[in-house]
């Protein structure tokens, strides 16, 4: 009998053979499987890093840190760039857009020995932060980009940098070739590509072709992003790019076990059935407790409440249960939700490959007035690295 989670999309996919893939090499870091958690904010914390790290070994990536509150020694700023005491290895996606603040914020991370990889985010797609030239914006200008990757990979030493970004801003303006030359000039360990353009945020399917396209364009290591819903999805993007490893968003939202997943298909395993209701509820108790432990419980249930709906995707629950999700205040009003639902309901084939986090939809990139004007410029754009948003 087919198993449940079996998407008809996957059906044919043949599991990875004995030596097909190699393990990804960033640096000295060996990372098997080749797969790594894509940085989120307000999502890729260490609660859940260690939630999606259980389920499965490869490379977990920080949520995003601006650059300069962590040089001014913010304390929010220091907490979200923390690390629990068994994570090991410590990857942080750093941001910013003044090669100064880079600079002092990677000597900061790297002197105190608080990480053991950097990624760098050129990809953020948010109009707040594409406003003031950075982001996604970044790239258009190859010599800022120069100069804030090299100031990275400086004073980074023997700390493996990365970098990921997109296609470009839109389809007039595509960027990522270029971005992985610089990438590759400055000394980057690798690179990732999130297969569609600023523009296209979220909406439609990545351009794998792409992916494809940039792994023959340079020789250092390249990560495929965009459109893993399944541990499948994973060895389809692998043998038709011929990338080196993938990176995993939104697929693992309310999911973890996808890690458990992919484990088993790049070790020629089926993967076992999903967990049913009861499982799930207590996976999603286990992260609520986890992220207020580590942030306290007030403000770790506010923030865990989209997480609860990414965990119940599909189910069967009351219109009025659902509503209460988005009001729970502690873990206790969360488990007392879910003492009368049916939790022997098996995960629904249907909730595989929905969209969980951010929207889909299209949108035109807001730049700063002027900022096509004049693409070799390498100053920093005024106030770019004040506010910051989702990575992208």
């Amino acid at each position: 009998m087919d198993q449940v989670y079996v998407s008809t999309l996957n059906r044919e996919v043949q599991l990875a053979q004995p030596g097909e893939f190699a393990a990804l090499r960033i640096g000295q870091m060996t990372i098997w499987p080749p797969v790594v958690l894509a940085p989120m904010a307000g999502v890729t914390n260490y609660p859940f890093r260690s939630v999606c790290k259980e389920f499965g070994a490869g490379l977990y990536v920080s949520e995003m840190i601006n650059a300069r509150p962590l040089v001014d020694g913010r304390d929010k700023t220091l907490k979200l760039a923390d690390f629990g005491p068994d994570e090991s290895p410590r990857s942080l996606q750093l941001y910013g857009s003044d090669p100064y603040y880079i600079s002092e914020a990677v000597k900061r991370l790297v002197d105190e020995g608080r990480i053991d990889h950097l990624d760098m985010n050129f990809g953020c797609p948010v109009p707040k932060v594409t406003r003031k030239g950075g982001g996604a914006a970044i790239p258009l200008k190859p010599n800022l980009l120069r100069n804030i990757v090299g100031a990275a990979v400086k004073n980074a030493r023997n700390v493996p940098v990365t970098i990921k970004f997109r296609l470009g801003i839109n389809a007039d303006y595509l960027t990522f070739l270029t971005a992985g030359r610089i990438a590759e000039d400055e000394g980057c360990a690798a690179v990732g590509l999130h297969a569609r353009t600023a523009a296209q945020l979220y909406h439609g399917h990545a351009d794998w072709n792409a992916i494809a396209e940039l792994k023959q364009a340079v020789r250092i290591p390249v990560l495929g992003n965009g459109d893993i819903w399944e541990a499948q999805d994973a060895l389809r993007m692998m043998r038709q790019t011929g990338c080196d490893g993938v990176i995993v968003g939104r697929g693992c939202l309310g999911r973890p076990w996808l890690f458990r997943d992919l484990a088993d298909v790049f070790a020629g395993r089926e993967p076992v059935d999903p967990p049913n209701f009861a499982d799930v509820l207590e996976i999603m108790f286990a992260h609520a407790r986890k992220l207020c432990d580590w942030f306290g419980e007030r403000v770790a249930m506010r923030s865990f409440r989209r997480h609860a709906s990414w965990y119940t995707k599909g189910f069967r629950m009351s219109s009025e249960l659902r509503a209460g999700l988005m009001r729970v205040e502690t873990v206790a009003q969360l488990e007392d939700l879910f003492r009368d639902v049916d939790r022997f309901q098996a995960f629904p084939p249907s909730a595989m490959r929905v969209v969980r986090g951010k929207a889909t939809g299209v949108q035109k990139v807001a730049l700063p007035n002027g900022f096509l004007n004049n693409l070799e410029d390498a100053t920093p754009s005024p106030g770019a690295d004040d506010d910051t948003g989702d990575g992208g």
